[in-house]
């Protein structure tokens, strides 16, 4: 993946099992955003080999030839992956419960007395079902990002990618969207996180996956690769992230 002639990601290998949590952790511009929207499609794949769901992203056979996704087909694509990113992205002209209604009525054709029921559920499953009438503006930062989340949840994805969800936060609310991701994790989903929340890498993560320039420098189970980074510049980052004496 490149942007002119700079290279972003270069010879990335990366799996995640069904019911794991993945997290990213990395300095900016190292390309671990881009590697998450190239996951949902969001980003072309040009060169190598994507497969999400048990699909080739990007591609299908088709007369005997590979064929690039019209967009169409990267739509249906989405439909299973849940996307959070750092800056909300609500619509400000509709409510908390509309919000998260949205998806379901307009793209996979949910009647919308059925949406509305499931996104009550879903505000009250991150603990907004008081706040579902209220606009974006009348919200939280933290409130927002659930929000944010109980939206992607309503398209009942199989997969959920975290971009840096708690970035844009301050410090006080980003324990209250990592307690609903905390919840995501005990019921089974299946998350990639890129995130600079240690702590929460180390207690919820299956693995741990440290990029740099484009590329994965280390791998490993969380408490081993803290604990233990093999790598110079893991440990060079771990340092700069925990500061003096973390």
């Amino acid at each position: 993946m490149a942007y002119g002639d700079v290279q972003v990601l270069n010879g990335v290998d990366f799996e995640v099992a069904a019911g794991e949590v993945s997290c990213v952790i990395g300095p900016s511009g190292s390309g671990k955003s881009t590697f998450l929207r190239c996951v949902n499609g969001l980003e072309p794949v040009l060169g190598g080999s994507l497969r999400v769901l048990g699909e080739e992203v990007g591609h299908s056979l088709r007369g005997g030839r590979y064929q690039p996704w019209s967009p169409k087909e990267y739509a249906a694509f989405r439909k299973n992956i849940g996307m959070v990113f750092q800056r909300f992205n609500l619509f400000a002209h509709h409510s908390a419960m509309e919000n998260v209604a949205c998806g379901p009525v307009h793209v996979l054709g949910t009647p919308k007395d059925e949406a509305n029921t499931r996104a009550m559920e879903l505000l009250d499953r991150v603990g907004l079902a008081d706040h579902a009438h209220k606009r974006p503006h009348q919200l939280s930062g933290g409130q927002q990002q659930r929000v944010a989340i109980a939206r992607a949840l309503a398209m009942n994805p199989a997969l959920m990618l975290f971009d840096e969800p708690t970035s844009a936060l301050d410090p006080e609310l980003v324990d209250e969207v990592l307690e609903v991701m905390r919840d995501l994790a005990a019921d089974g989903m299946t998350m990639v996180v890129v995130t600079h929340e240690i702590a929460f890498a180390r207690e919820v993560g299956d693995r741990l996956t440290f990029f740099a320039d484009g590329v994965v420098v280390e791998q490993g189970h969380p408490a081993e690769l803290l604990a233990n980074p093999a790598n110079e510049r893991t440990r060079a980052f771990l340092s700069s992230v925990r500061g003096p004496g973390g």
